[in-house]
């Protein structure tokens, strides 16, 4: 296995997949976003999956609207998304400004239209393991490992994180069957921490803290997947220093690493919806 988890090339190889799979589809499918506000972050992140749309054969349908907006405007933007018969699924860009409601967004979001696999009753097929859309990063986590010549089965993994986006759904999806993984997740209570990750194969972190993971923390020959993202004046920082991934046997880069794994996923997903809903 390589020594960096390239997550550029490998999502590269995906869209290849993808679009010989769009050829053969009937009817071209849409992905729509709806992004509130002008967060830097959230903006580069929704030009990027739009990019992408363009490249291998997806019409994009585009709603921004400004941070001023109230939840029930944003509410009547999803609505509007579920009603076009030319978007095949969709996302809401978190995060939402201060005020809205996530969960009660999310909800409203047509589950067949769920392009990020974040609606409640997605979520809770992942737990049954039905088929449904999956969460995009999970999904770009174990699809970069597994693609770059790594395996997760009967690995002793770590997740730094509990959040609903990333850490609680990749403890599902990385015990189950065909994946294999035991998986302990920590977070900000978690008594010695330090004391989880040091015996850890694999550390994911997904705190969102700059440069949280050390060498002292971890064991040498880890491999490390760097899932958290902090803007600064010096540029993007993810949440591994960078003398931890030194002692590592495999690290992903921030960025270019589960970032455009996570845009990858997106499009599959919506691939699937597509063939699922034709």
């Amino acid at each position: 296995m390589e020594k960096i988890l390239d997550g550029r090339s490998v999502a590269a190889a995906i869209k290849g997949e993808l679009k010989g799979e769009i050829a053969g589809l009937l009817a071209t499918p849409g992905l729509g976003t709806i992004l509130v506000g002008s967060d830097p972050g959230s903006v580069a992140y929704v030009a990027g999956k739009h990019r992408d749309c363009a490249e291998i054969g997806i019409r994009s349908i585009r709603i921004d609207l400004p941070a001023s907006v109230t939840q029930s405007e944003i509410l009547a933007a999803v609505a509007k998304l579920n009603g076009d018969p030319g978007c095949t699924g969709f996302i809401v860009q978190l995060p939402l400004p201060n005020g809205v409601s996530a969960p009660d967004v999310l909800a409203a979001i047509d589950p067949k239209k769920d392009a990020d696999g974040l609606h409640p009753l997605n979520l809770g097929k992942l737990v049954l393991n039905e088929p449904a859309p999956r969460p995009c990063t999970p999904q770009a986590i174990i699809e970069l490992l597994e693609r770059s010549g790594g395996s997760w089965v009967g690995k002793d993994v770590v997740v730094i994180g509990r959040g609903t986006t990333v850490g609680r759904p990749l403890g599902l999806l990385l015990t189950q069957r065909g994946i294999d993984a035991t998986v302990t997740i920590v977070h900000s209570q978690t008594a010695n921490l330090e004391s989880h990750t040091k015996r850890a194969d694999i550390v994911v972190a997904a705190l969102g803290v700059a440069h949280f993971v050390t060498p002292a923390m971890i064991k040498p020959g880890v491999i490390l997947i760097d899932v958290g993202l902090t803007r600064t004046e010096a540029g993007l920082l993810g949440d591994i220093d960078p003398c931890a991934a030194e002692v590592a046997a495999s690290y992903s880069p921030v960025p270019g690493g589960v970032g455009p794994m996570t845009r990858a996923m997106l499009l599959r997903n919506l691939v699937a919806l597509a063939k699922a809903n034709s």
